[in-house]
């Protein structure tokens, strides 16, 4: 049975996400707060599996009481919100802090269907990777991961990164650290649902030096360009080297995910890179990190330390697949030297 808590002064909105728990199998409406001050208070007394947690609420909103509860009754906080435009920094603030997801708040009406299901996924994703799974064993056949051979001439150093939980804030330190003259392209996986996608590139606009957009069918990755991943379908590396979205695979926890792309970018990038994982839950894009360090990629992780969750970086440092760990702070600088080293011997 999966507990579940609702912060919300909003009648109405409390209405609608009361009646989408109500009569599912498996969960439970454990308690109903309406300030962030009551949500942090009775998080401590009673914590729940899943925080439904509003933006805007009197005496704390929730960006403040996502930073209490983390601190002090660490539990999963999924952001519920009925405005994406407006509410769209506190969003990311209080993700970089370390709620999951973000979703809509469903409305109550006859039409509501798809946003109730939005929800109900968006939990049931957080219930699962909430369980420790084992990690297999890294696979890496050569016939599967070989490279494409073909002419490097003019494409840039190529960087690709991974984040989750805590993704957004972690971005946000890495970008605003890299010059106005950064040489390699970067190619960003953060799990975040379509709806905000435009919301977190507007958000990183406002603290790069780079320009920070949506990946869109048939880009090329450019050198001092950042393009993120912007659907709920996975991002993928063609052979002639632009990008593409597609469906498959359809198994992945993660849309889009992280090892999804890093595979495609093993296979058909010709020469090696700089991959990075950052914070997160789960193990997303620890096989393909694998997959890229068995063909001389240079892979960093962030550490423990700074990370709000340290399941991604982690399960690609037990598989071996890491050869820098880092603070989140100290990542950039040691980005910069490795492209100012490419460039120089290029």
């Amino acid at each position: 049975m999966l507990n579940i808590a609702i912060a919300n002064d909003t009648v109405i909105a409390v209405e609608a996400l009361r009646r989408t728990i109500a009569g599912k199998q498996g969960y439970h409406l454990l308690w109903v707060a309406q300030t962030g001050a009551e949500a942090v208070e009775q998080c401590a007394a009673q914590r729940p599996d899943i925080i439904l947690m509003d933006m805007n609420m009197p005496d704390l909103d929730g960006v403040e009481a996502t930073r209490q509860i983390m601190q002090q009754s660490p539990c999963a906080i999924l952001i519920v919100t009925a405005s994406v435009t407006v509410n769209t920094p506190k969003v990311f603030e209080a993700m970089g802090y370390g709620a999951l997801d973000v979703v809509k708040t469903p409305p109550i009406g006859i039409d509501n269907g798809e946003a109730i299901q939005a929800l109900l996924n968006k939990m049931a994703t957080i219930a699962k990777l909430a369980r420790p799974l084992p990690i297999p064993p890294p696979s890496l056949t050569p016939q599967s991961f070989l490279p494409t051979v073909r002419a490097t001439t003019g494409l840039p150093p190529l960087v690709v990164i991974g984040a989750s939980t805590g993704g957004p804030k972690a971005l946000q330190q890495l970008l605003s650290q890299l010059p106005s003259n950064f040489e390699a392209a970067i190619v960003i996986i953060q799990h975040i649902a379509e709806p905000f996608a435009s919301g977190l590139v507007n958000w990183l606009n406002q603290f790069s030096r780079l320009p920070v957009a949506i990946a869109c069918n048939g880009d090329r990755p450019k050198a001092g360009q950042i393009l993120v991943a912007g659907t709920n379908h996975h991002l993928i590396l063609r052979p002639n080297h632009t990008l593409r979205y597609t469906r498959v695979p359809l198994t992945q926890p993660h849309r889009p995910s992280v090892d999804v792309f890093f595979e495609s970018v093993a296979q058909h990038w010709p020469r090696p890179g700089t991959a990075i994982l950052l914070t997160g839950m789960g193990r997303d894009g620890a096989m393909g990190m694998a997959q890229l360090h068995s063909l001389g990629w240079h892979t960093m992780a962030e550490s423990v330390e700074s990370c709000v969750v340290f399941g991604m970086p982690k399960a690609a440092i037990d598989l071996g697949a890491v050869c820098q760990v880092l603070p989140i702070g100290q990542i950039a600088p040691h980005l910069i030297k490795i492209i100012d080293s490419l460039i120089l011997h290029t």
